[in-house]
């Protein structure tokens, strides 16, 4: 359904241990919607899409997929939600011991109960929108990234999802690979009808395929808006970010005293 609520977030407050690395994060995907989650590393990002897939308790607020509440759900819950998105990984993480067909096929078989001759035509529909049929037979160590990248997307789409999560996708890819790479994920969540959220620290690429942008700073969101409102943006770090450039609020050093006093207390 056009324009269906897939995500809300409201009030997130996450972390590992006694840290809390998302800090009060709102924010929402709509069906047809790719939606970017950009900030430096170690923003909380990737923490955000651990909240979405129910592997990371909720401390404060409230996190609904598909209109279910991750907080507290029963495990029979989670593993029905997920069956209902699918997962680019940083890397792809392919199977390394099967060939790229297989690799493909894994979540039909595993998640379905369809005839190998349904199981079969999928993948070869599913290879053929990557552009990758004719590597079926491959191994992962005989891929070069950028294909890698598009053979952890044909298994991510396998079961036609409606919820797309793609965690640093354009990681180590060289130009044409991550672009080819960005025009997919825009072409196939249009296709499917799906919602996607695009984690990534590459603004240009991101920002051509995006519909909205949320920018996490140390796990709060300090600008939210279309790529050309944050292009425009007047925000001291989300200009820093844009642009790329080192001086500004996000610092060189890491917070620490200073060298004076360090070498002082090395020789005392």
């Amino acid at each position: 359904m056009p324009d269906q609520l897939v995500v809300e977030v409201k009030g997130a407050v996450a972390g590992y241990g006694e840290e809390a690395v998302l800090k009060g994060i709102d924010c929402t995907v709509r069906s047809g919607e790719v939606v970017a989650l950009m900030g430096g590393s170690g923003s909380g990002k990737t923490t955000l899409l651990r909240l979405l897939t129910g592997q990371l308790p909720l401390r404060e607020g409230e996190v609904t997929v598909f209109g279910e509440r991750i907080a507290g759900a029963k495990r029979e819950t989670i593993q029905r939600l997920r069956r209902r998105l699918g997962m680019l990984f940083q890397q792809g993480a392919l199977f390394t011991d099967l060939t790229v067909f297989e690799n493909v096929a894994w979540p039909l078989r595993e998640h379905t109960r369809l005839p190998e001759r349904i199981v079969r035509d999928l993948v070869w529909l599913k290879l053929e929108a990557v552009g990758l049929r004719g590597a079926a037979s491959l191994y992962p160590a005989e891929l070069s990234g950028g294909m890698a990248r598009r053979v952890a997307l044909a298994r991510a789409i396998a079961l036609d999802p409606e919820l797309l999560l793609f965690d640093e996708p354009f990681a180590g890819l060289d130009p044409i690979s991550l672009a080819t790479v960005g025009l997919l994920i825009r072409r196939l969540n249009d296709a499917l009808g799906a919602a996607s959220v695009v984690v990534t620290h590459d603004v240009q690429e991101s920002l051509a395929i995006v519909d909205y942008v949320y920018v996490i700073l140390a796990g709060r969101i300090v600008a939210a808006g279309r790529p050309e409102e944050i292009r425009a943006s007047d925000d001291p770090f989300v200009r820093q970010f844009v642009r790329g450039e080192v001086d500004g609020p996000a610092p060189f050093h890491y917070p620490a005293p200073p060298l004076t006093r360090t070498l002082l207390e090395e020789r005392a």
